[in-house]
């Protein structure tokens, strides 16, 4: 059930389980950032309860006894929806929603409530529907059951199984829709990214955990005003901006959906599409809040979740950001990471911006090379083609000649292009 389908906000009780290994204050931290995922889907959290377990109980994930107290404590707070920070098999939430007298849901349904509330493009409703088509399927099993069984002793017979069927078949076919529209919008994008980057463009994707700043730095990097919201997982879709590295070689740069802990594969899978624009960078800017209660473990999600879809080795960037909140806590952080040459900085007031700028320059740069032309005079188009597509160092007339030697740093791909006016090549001259 939805977290918004009512007129009132929800009351809910948030229920966490400390497994082997795992500390009781990391469950308490998991709980924290439930709490922010249920008030950012609108509903207001009335109570916790944990317990420390070995494994999950596979009947009813806390055992029967917990699950009784869970009950009472619900019924005494007459809370509407328990929601639980793991993943939850079809069969445990059935049972748990029979002991329970309520709605009993988990992470992924809370996380997939929020990504519906905010799609706004016809891609991110697409993805958004087809994660939960891929998330919903498996709970259709024991529905029909409910009311009626095809088969079966005398009696039992009826058409609520023919009816799972249907409802199932229909699902399916929907899936298969949804992933043919997706096809065929990714491809789209990559035709667009394609044109763009027919300039040689350098490419810089921010990345990070969800509610990171990355939409706020985006604005501050490039104007762009875009909506930046304290809610998590308000931005979907990709946003990308033009804009210019110290020297004034033009880069473009990319806002990203952001992560968080036990992001549901049914998203990954469904958005996919989306994340292509991670996988095509030549540099990844990776946003930490380091005002946040555990920026150590969230960047370790993030990189994860970047090892997950094929992008742990592109070059990246470490950002710690919100250092006016928590000053001494990003310094901190830069020490701790100094072999990575991390920049602290503040999006909101633009403070650490200029070291920013340096700091992607020279990452992108390091990808590049210097070369030395010979342009003729009569080709303006190239001139203005270099300084576009790279920074130039130089320009010297030549002696003797209507040539102009220009000494510029370029990408590989843009080098390979301007190959022709590279001094051996003029004085060869053709074939």
């Amino acid at each position: 059930m939805s977290l918004i389908e009512r007129s009132f906000r929800e009351k809910i009780v948030l229920v966490g389980v400390t497994h082997p290994g795992q500390s009781e204050l990391e469950t308490e931290r998991h709980l924290d950032e439930l709490a922010l995922l249920v008030a950012s889907a609108g509903a207001d959290v009335v109570a916790r309860a944990h317990q420390r377990r070995d494994a999950p109980d596979p009947a009813t994930y806390l055992g029967r006894g917990k699950a009784e107290e869970l009950r009472l404590l619900s019924e005494a707070l007459d809370a509407d929806t328990v929601v639980f920070d793991d993943e939850l098999s079809p069969a445990q939430s059935r049972n748990l929603e029979k002991i329970l007298g309520r709605t009993a849901i988990d992470r992924t349904a809370v996380i997939l409530d929020i990504f519906a509330q905010n799609a706004r493009t016809e891609a991110g409703r697409l993805q958004v529907e087809l994660a939960q088509l891929r998330y919903r399927l498996p709970r259709l099993k024991g529905r029909g059951a409910a009311l009626s069984q095809q088969a079966g002793r005398i009696g039992t017979r009826g058409p609520g199984e023919t009816q799972l069927e249907v409802d199932r078949r229909r699902l399916v076919r929907r899936v298969h829709k949804l992933e043919s529209e997706l096809a065929q919008l990714a491809q789209r994008r990559r035709l667009q990214r394609q044109a763009r980057r027919r300039g040689q463009l350098a490419s810089v994707s921010l990345v990070g955990y969800t509610n990171a700043g990355k939409s706020t730095l985006l604005n501050a990097i490039t104007g762009a005003g875009v909506v930046a919201d304290e809610r998590l997982f308000a931005t979907l879709d990709p946003r990308t901006r033009r804009f210019a590295l110290p020297g004034g070689e033009p880069a473009l740069v990319s806002d990203t959906v952001g992560f968080v802990r036990k992001l549901p594969h049914q998203l990954v899978q469904a958005f996919h599409s989306t994340l292509e624009v991670v996988l095509e960078a030549d540099l990844l800017v990776h946003v930490v809040d380091s005002a946040g209660p555990d920026p150590e473990g969230q960047l370790e999600v993030v990189r994860e979740v970047l090892g997950q879809i094929g992008a742990s080795g592109i070059p990246e960037l470490l950002v710690f950001n919100k250092a006016d909140i928590a000053p001494g806590a990003a310094r901190e952080l830069a020490r701790s990471h100094a072999q990575e040459a991390p920049v602290v900085l503040c999006a909101a007031t633009g403070e650490g911006l200029e070291r920013l700028y340096r700091a992607m320059a020279e990452r992108l740069r390091a990808g590049s090379e210097v070369v030395e032309l010979c342009v003729p005079y009569s080709r303006g188009d190239v001139l203005a083609a270099l300084h576009r597509q790279g920074e130039v160092l130089s320009e010297t007339p030549a002696d003797g000649s209507a040539m102009m030697l220009v000494r510029a740093r370029l990408g590989p791909a843009a080098a390979a292009r301007f190959s022709e006016f590279k001094p051996y090549a003029v004085a060869r001259g053709p074939n």
